[in-house]
C-alpha cells in the first residue's frame, strides 16, 4: 500500500467512496450523492488552494483518502485548517486511516499551520475514538446545525495542535 498525491484517475473511485458513505452513515453531512464531475471540480480547488488530496492504494485500487481544506475564510484563521479522513468500507480497521492521518498532520505542520480541526458527527462513537488515539482532542458540540435521515444531527469539533499551544506563528506567515 501506499500513500501519495490523488490523481485526476483516482477520482471515481473517491466519488464511489464519498456516495457510500453519503448513502449510509452521518460522518458526511451531505444527502445527495456526488458525480465524479463535482468530485473532480472538489479535488482541483483543493489543490489549486495548495491543500493536499492524498489516497492510500494498493496498485490501481483506492482504499481510502483524505485531505485538508481552510477551516473558515477570514485571514485570522490562516494558522488552522480542516482534514476529513474517509475509508472505503470493506478495508476499514487495517490502519489505513492512521497512515493517511499521519501523512495529513505532518503535511499541515509543512504548511506552516498551528491546529488541525476535524468536524465529526457526536454520535460516530468510530471516528471520534480513532480521533482521540491520535492526539486529537474534544473542542466542543455544536448542536443540531446538521439533518439527515430524518433527524437533527451534533456536531463536534476536535483539535490537534501541530505546534506547541500559544507558540508564535512563523514570522512569514502560513504558506496557504
Amino acid at each position: 500500500m501506499e500513500i501519495r498525491d490523488a490523481a485526476l484517475p483516482d477520482i471515481a473511485q473517491i466519488t464511489e467512496i464519498y456516495n457510500s458513505i453519503v448513502l449510509t452513515s452521518t460522518a458526511i453531512y451531505n444527502d445527495r450523492c456526488a458525480t465524479a464531475e463535482q468530485r473532480a471540480d472538489w479535488w482541483l480547488r483543493r489543490v489549486e488552494q495548495g491543500f493536499p488530496v492524498i489516497v492510500a492504494a494498493e496498485g490501481a485500487s483506492v482504499l481510502g483518502y483524505g485531505s485538508l481544506g481552510e477551516f473558515r475564510s477570514w485571514p485570522g484563521y490562516r494558522f488552522t485548517v480542516e482534514v476529513t479522513v474517509h475509508i472505503r468500507e470493506d478495508v476499514r480497521r487495517r490502519g489505513i486511516g492512521k497512515l493517511l492521518l499521519a501523512e495529513l498532520t505532518a503535511r499541515a505542520r509543512a504548511m506552516g499551520k498551528h491546529v488541525v480541526v476535524a468536524g465529526v458527527d457526536s454520535e460516530n462513537d468510530a471516528s471520534l475514538r480513532f480521533l482521540e488515539r491520535h492526539g486529537f482532542i474534544y473542542a466542543g458540540q455544536l448542536k443540531e446545525v446538521g439533518y439527515k435521515f430524518g433527524r437533527y444531527l451534533n456536531l463536534n469539533f476536535l483539535q490537534y495542535w501541530l505546534t506547541d499551544p500559544g507558540a508564535e506563528p512563523p514570522a512569514s506567515g502560513s504558506k496557504t
